[in-house]
C-alpha cells in the first residue's frame, strides 16, 4: 500500500485544485499543492510519515505566504481611497462665521457650505469672524481648526469665496 500512496496523493492534490475553482477562498489550492509535493516525496520512495510531514509543511507555508501576499496587494490602502463626508474635512479651508467665545474658544466655521462647531487646536487662539482657517481634525461633530498661515495661500479659484 505504501508504494501506491503517491498515486492517492496525486488524486487528492488534483481534486483539491479543481475544488478551488468552486470556492471563494484560496486555501484548497495550497493544500492541493501540498498533496502534490507529498506525492513527489512518496514517488521517491520515502515513507508515509515523511509524506504527511511534507504535505503539512508545504500546505502551511503556502497558506501563510498567500495570505500575506494577497493582503499586501489586494487590501485597500489609505492613500488610494476616496475620502468622503467627515473623513474629507481635515486639510480643508473654511471661513469663521461666528467668532469664538467662552473659555473653550468655541466658534462656528463654514466648510463647503456646512457650518460646524469649531475650536482652535491650541485652545487659546481666538477665532475671528471672516478669517480663513484650516481643519486639522474632526472629533465627533466638532472640528478643530488653526489659522491659515500667510505661507499657505488659497487656490486662485477660492480667493474671495466662502
Amino acid at each position: 500500500m505504501e508504494q501506491l500512496a503517491w498515486i492517492l496523493w496525486i488524486v487528492l492534490g488534483v481534486a483539491l485544485i479543481i475544488a478551488e475553482v468552486f470556492t471563494f477562498g484560496f486555501v484548497l489550492f495550497c493544500f492541493g499543492v501540498g498533496a502534490l509535493a507529498a506525492a513527489l516525496v512518496g514517488g521517491m520512495g520515502f515513507g508515509l510519515t515523511l509524506q504527511f510531514l511534507t504535505f503539512a509543511v508545504v500546505s502551511i507555508i503556502l497558506t501563510i505566504m498567500s495570505r500575506t501576499i494577497l493582503a499586501k496587494y489586494f487590501s485597500p490602502s489609505d492613500e488610494n481611497t476616496l475620502k468622503m463626508g467627515m473623513d474629507a474635512l481635515p486639510g480643508q479651508i473654511g471661513t469663521v462665521t461666528t467668532a469664538s467665545r467662552g473659555a473653550l474658544q468655541e466658534g462656528a466655521v463654514k466648510v463647503y457650505g456646512s457650518t460646524w462647531t469649531a475650536f482652535p487646536v491650541d485652545n487659546e487662539t481666538a477665532l475671528i469672524e471672516g478669517e480663513k482657517v484650516e481643519v486639522v481634525r474632526v472629533q465627533g461633530s466638532l472640528i478643530y481648526v488653526q489659522r491659515m498661515e500667510n505661507s499657505k495661500k488659497l487656490p486662485e479659484w477660492r480667493e474671495g469665496s466662502e
